[in-house]
């Protein structure tokens, strides 16, 4: 009993990392669930649900449904997702706005070495798999160079916005946070959060339900089918995100949501010492290569972590 609440307990963490990560515009929560070696069991887990749910449902009632689509599993997780969302929208908004070039960097180290740590995973290198990684790589760049646009924060196209970027939530490498960014919901995502907006909120949760169920089939049967090719192109993915997390940028251009507040439009990266002269302001640059060993370590600790529960279990 002991064990089995301690295993839950540390799904909903992972989870909470996951929800954390989701958060920030350039981060992936797919990426926290493959270091935590959670991530095969998380899609296969949402491709259950569907038909053979249903009939276990009609068949053996709630706990039957339960258990085909591994529930116990999913609601840890997504639960843990939940809570953190909730709880850390606030402090990592404060955060981006007072110390951007730390969060940044710390999350700079996490991506680098969960680069690292997902390129290990493949078990041989061959033109398909460079050719996967050069496709994902040159993907993740062109979203994070696209130009963001500005969409109405309706029901319905919040919706729509949910099923895209929850694809992208579960894609490591690929940031949901960064997909609504560039079509103007990020600040609505937000602030429903923030103010509690249930019709927005569950607007939003209605979309990534119907995107999540339908990518992880395809995501599923990928990983299954092509393993190998797959993780490299998650490998891209990864490498082409740190365009976006790179912490000294220069705004080139801005614009004015609905509230008045001033977001930047466009961007470009900068080297550290450039910031200074540019921007004027210091560049912190040994406290953000620390937070980014930071990143890196925990990277390396989540890891290490995984390895010790996969071998107890």
């Amino acid at each position: 009993m002991g064990e089995s609440v301690k295993y839950y307990v540390l799904l909903i963490l992972r989870g909470m990392a996951m929800g954390a990560a989701d958060v920030v515009p350039g981060v992936s929560g797919g990426t926290i669930a493959f270091i935590t070696g959670i991530y095969e069991e998380l899609l296969d887990s949402i491709r259950k649900i569907g038909p053979n749910t249903l009939k276990a449902l009609l068949n053996e009632g709630i706990p039957g449904a339960w258990r085909q689509c591994n529930g116990a599993f999913l609601a840890s997780i997504f639960g843990g997702i939940a809570i953190s969302m909730v709880s850390f929208a606030r402090m990592i908004t404060w955060a981006l706005e007072n110390h951007p070039i730390l969060v940044w960097s710390f999350f700079f180290g996490l991506v680098a070495a969960s680069v690292v740590y997902i390129f290990r995973q493949l078990t041989s290198v061959s033109w398909r798999e460079i050719m996967a990684l050069a496709i994902g790589l040159g993907l993740a760049v062109f979203v994070s160079v696209a130009r963001p646009v500005a969409l109405p924060d309706y029901w319905w196209v919040v919706m729509l916005s949910g099923s895209v970027a929850i694809c992208a939530m579960i894609l490591p490498g690929i940031s949901g946070s960064f997909i609504l960014l560039l079509i103007g919901i990020y600040p609505v995502f937000i602030g429903a959060i923030e103010s509690f907006n249930l019709p927005l909120i569950a607007s939003f949760l209605l979309g990534c339900g119907v995107g999540l169920l339908a990518f992880s089939h395809v995501l599923s049967w990928l990983l299954k089918h092509y393993h190998n090719v797959t993780l490299a192109l998650l490998t891209g993915f990864l490498m082409g995100s740190l365009n976006v997390i790179w912490p000294w940028k220069q705004i080139l251009e801005t614009t004015v949501d609905r509230h008045g507040e001033v977001i930047p439009l466009v961007q470009q990266n900068i080297l550290p010492l450039t910031y200074e002269s540019l921007i004027g302001l210091p560049s912190q640059l040994w406290p953000a290569i620390g937070v980014m060993f930071l990143g890196l370590f925990l990277v390396l600790g989540l890891e290490a972590i995984s390895n010790n529960m996969s071998r107890c279990e």
